[in-house]
């Protein structure tokens, strides 16, 4: 099991099998607009930051995620957030199916902004779900009640994000039911899973683990300001 992809794992799914929804200048490299706000830089001789200032403008904020090289020293800062990075080393627990499950996409994206700013699983955008598969669960009445998806995909690798389920469904085992679903499609496509999650998120981690998912590294998803 080659693990070394998902020491940057950006860089790898923008200079891979996301090539076509990025933009970059020199050694840098973001996403498209609404898309993701990840960025990051191939590691040069110190120009590849000059290279992102330009491809964000300056005073934007650039969200190097778990990015394994940090900026100069007049890079302010923005946010930092401790964390962790899961690999599923094994089997998957069993997880029964509980309900119906749905595709999502660009008809769903309004329902699925809703969902996480309720829920807070984590950053998305509205063309986050071009990243996908995006999977959900809906209740009797239609309304999106859980979902999750598909987001970064370096090489060999998907990694599952944006588990969350609306407070009034939790507890009937919808995220591990959304979560079996997508192990089985990347591994059907020869992937293996992994997901990131915060350190403070400790009723997810719990639910991870209990899937059978093991941390692999400790991550600090970090934000810094453009001078």
């Amino acid at each position: 099991m080659d693990t070394t992809p998902l020491d940057d794992p950006v860089g790898g799914s923008l200079h891979g099998n996301h090539a076509h929804l990025a933009r970059r200048i020199g050694r840098a490299v973001t996403y498209l607009p609404d898309v993701t706000t990840f960025a990051a830089v191939d590691p040069g001789d110190g120009g590849e930051w000059d290279d992102l200032a330009r491809l964000l403008g300056p005073g934007a904020d650039a969200d190097l995620f778990s990015c394994p090289v940090p900026p100069p020293p007049h890079w302010t800062e923005s946010f930092h957030l401790a964390g962790r990075q899961l690999i599923l080393p094994g089997a998957l627990a069993d997880t029964p199916k509980v309900a119906d499950v749905v595709e999502l996409g660009a008809p769903d994206a309004a329902e699925m902004l809703d969902l996480v700013a309720n829920t807070r699983p984590g950053p998305f955008w509205p063309r986050t779900h071009e990243l996908g598969p995006y999977l959900g669960i809906r209740g009797d009445d239609g309304l999106l009640l859980a979902m999750a998806g598909v987001r970064l995909r370096p090489p060999g690798w998907s990694e599952i994000s944006a588990v969350c389920t609306a407070s009034e469904a939790r507890g009937r085992g919808y995220a591990a039911q959304l979560i079996g679903e997508l192990v089985a499609r990347i591994t059907a496509l020869g992937d293996r899973p992994f997901l990131h999650v915060a350190e403070t998120n400790t009723g997810a981690i719990a639910l991870y683990e209990r899937l059978g998912f093991r941390t692999r590294t400790p991550v600090t998803f970090r934000g810094f300001r453009v001078p």
